[in-house]
C-alpha cells in the first residue's frame, strides 16, 4: 500500500527556478486499503472543515461498490452525509443506502451519532429497569449526557465498539467529531474515565459503599464541611442530584473504564487504519503533522494522508511571473481605448448604422413627422456598452492565471514542508471541485480521485 520515498528537485512555480531537493511522499493506494479484508475499521480524522465527512462517505461508497459490507458512522451535525447519499435523515440506527451499483457490489449503511441516545442505551443495557429509570430521570445525568466536555467523543468511541461487537459489517468507516482539536477523539475515553475515577466521584460514592450507620456517620460528619461549601457554590439541589446519580451509577463506573480501554486497544489493533484528512493550507497541515506524531506515539496504525481541495492548472508551464509580465505588455499597447467610429457600429443584421446627419440616408421612421405625432417625446438614447478588446480580455485572463499559479506554488511549498517533516507518510491528493458534493455521483467522483491519487493538472 506504500511506495518507497524518493527525493527530487522541486520547481518554484512563481519563478520557474529550481529549488532545493525535497523528498517525494509515497503514494497512498486507497483501493488496496479498501480491498484488504483484514482492515475492519477506517478512522478519518483531522481538523474541522477539511472534508472528513465527504472523504468518509466517498470511501464508503467505493468500498461497497467493490464488494464490501460497509457502515459509515458520522458525527457531523450538518447532515451533509444523509443528503449526499439520498437519505432523508440519519439517526442512531444504521440505514441502508440505495443506489450502490457494480458487479459484485456489497452494501452500504450510514448512521449519525446521537450522543444522548447512545448514553441512554449504555444505561439501559447495564442497569436493571428501576435503576435505569432513576438514572435517566436524574437531572445531573441529563446534563452530563447532553453536554459534558468529551461526552460526544466518548460516545463515538462507545458506538464504534458496539458496531464492531455486532460483527454485522466487515468495514466500519468513522467520521470523527468536528471538534476544535483533532486529538479529542483519542483523549475522550481517558478524560471521561478520569472523571469517573476521580477523587470527587470516589468521595461522593464512599457513603454508599460503606453502608449502614458507618456510612451515615461519614456522610453527616466527614462530608458536612464539603457538602456545605459545595452546596453554597453549586446549590444544594444540584449536589443532591450528583450524589443520587453517583449512587445509581455505582455499578456502571467500572464498565465505562473497561469499555473505554477495550475500544482504545481496538484502535491500536492491526485491523484499524487511520486516515488523516487535511487541505493544503498551513494550519490544516500543521494540525495533520501533530496528529501524525500523536498516532505514532500512541502506536496507532496510520494509513496515510488525504490532501483535499488541491489546486492546479492545465497551463502550468506559464509561470505567474511571465503571465503578469505579458499582461503588463498588453496594457502598455493601449490599442483600443475608444470605439472605432461608424465602422465599429453594426446593426444585428450586419448592416452599417448611418448617421442622422447623412443627407443620403432616408429619414428614420421614428423621426418622420408623418409617422410620429409632434407631442411624442423623443426616446432616450441607450448607453453604448464599453468595448472590450481582445488584448484587454487576454490581459485579464493572464492575471487570473497568475493568481492561480501563485496559489499552486503556495500549496506546493506547504506540502513540501509537511513531507520534509514526515517523508514516510503516504499521500493521495484530491483536486478541488467547482462545487459541493451533493449526491452519489459526486461521492463516486471523489472516490475515483482518492483511489488514483489524482493531483490536479500542473501540480507537482
Amino acid at each position: 500500500m506504500t511506495a518507497s520515498t524518493k527525493t527530487g528537485a522541486a520547481k518554484d512555480t512563481d519563478t520557474g527556478t529550481a529549488a532545493a531537493p525535497v523528498p517525494t511522499a509515497p503514494a497512498l493506494d486507497a483501493d488496496a486499503l479498501l480491498d484488504d479484508q483484514d482492515i475492519r475499521i477506517i478512522v478519518c480524522c483531522g481538523s474541522g472543515g477539511v472534508g472528513k465527512t465527504t472523504t468518509a462517505a466517498a470511501l464508503g461508497v467505493r468500498a461497497a461498490e467493490r464488494g464490501r459490507k460497509v457502515v459509515v458512522l458520522t458525527i457531523d451535525p450538518a447532515r451533509r452525509l444523509a443528503q449526499s447519499m439520498g437519505i432523508d435523515s440519519l439517526d442512531n440506527i444504521p440505514r441502508r443506502v440505495p443506489g450502490i451499483d457494480g458487479e459484485g457490489a456489497g452494501e452500504l449503511h450510514a448512521m449519525m451519532l446521537d450522543m444522548k441516545r447512545t448514553f441512554d442505551e449504555i444505561v439501559e443495557a447495564h442497569a436493571d429497569g428501576e435503576r435505569a429509570r432513576a438514572i435517566l430521570e436524574n437531572p445531573f445525568y441529563q446534563s452530563l449526557s447532553a453536554g459534558f466536555a468529551g461526552t460526544q467523543e466518548y460516545m463515538a468511541m462507545e458506538k464504534l465498539g458496539q458496531l464492531r461487537a455486532r460483527n454485522e459489517w466487515d468495514l466500519i468507516i468513522v467520521d470523527t467529531p468536528p471538534s476544535r482539536s483533532a486529538l479529542d477523539f483519542l483523549d475522550a475515553p481517558k478524560r471521561l474515565g478520569s472523571f469517573l475515577d476521580g477523587k470527587f466521584i470516589k468521595l461522593l460514592m464512599a457513603p454508599a459503599k460503606m453502608g449502614g450507620r458507618a456510612g451515615m456517620k461519614f456522610l453527616n460528619v466527614g462530608m458536612s464541611m464539603m457538602t456545605g461549601t459545595l452546596g453554597k457554590l453549586l446549590g444544594g439541589q444540584f449536589l443532591r442530584d450528583v450524589q443520587t446519580f453517583v449512587a445509581a451509577m455505582d455499578t456502571m463506573f467500572g464498565g465505562f473504564r473497561t469499555r473505554a480501554d477495550a475500544t482504545y486497544k481496538l484502535l491500536q489493533a492491526p485491523g484499524t487504519a487511520f486516515l488523516v484528512v487535511a487541505t493544503p493550507e498551513r494550519d490544516a497541515l500543521r494540525e495533520a503533522a501533530y496528529f501524525v506524531e500523536r498516532l505514532a506515539a500512541e502506536e496507532m496504525p496510520l494509513a496515510g494522508l488525504v490532501l483535499n481541495r488541491v489546486h492546479g492548472s492545465d497551463a502550468a508551464r506559464l509561470s505567474a511571473e511571465r503571465a503578469l509580465a505579458a499582461a503588463e505588455n498588453l496594457d502598455d499597447i493601449g490599442i483600443v481605448d475608444q470605439t472605432a467610429g461608424k465602422a465599429g457600429l453594426r446593426d444585428p443584421d450586419g448592416s452599417a448604422v448611418t448617421s442622422p446627419e447623412d443627407p443620403e440616408s432616408p429619414p428614420s421612421p421614428a423621426r418622420s413627422a408623418h409617422t410620429a405625432p409632434e407631442h411624442e417625446p423623443a426616446s432616450e438614447p441607450e448607453p453604448e456598452a464599453e468595448a472590450v478588446s481582445v488584448e484587454q480580455l487576454t490581459a485579464g485572463l493572464l492575471r487570473l492565471h497568475a493568481e492561480r499559479m501563485q496559489v499552486v506554488a503556495r500549496e506546493q511549498r506547504t506540502r513540501d514542508r509537511f513531507t520534509a517533516l514526515h517523508p514516510e507518510v503516504a499521500v493521495t491528493e484530491v483536486a478541488a471541485l467547482p462545487g459541493d458534493v451533493h449526491d452519489l455521483a459526486g461521492l463516486r467522483a471523489i472516490g475515483d480521485r482518492l483511489a488514483t491519487g489524482s493531483a490536479p493538472a500542473g501540480a507537482a
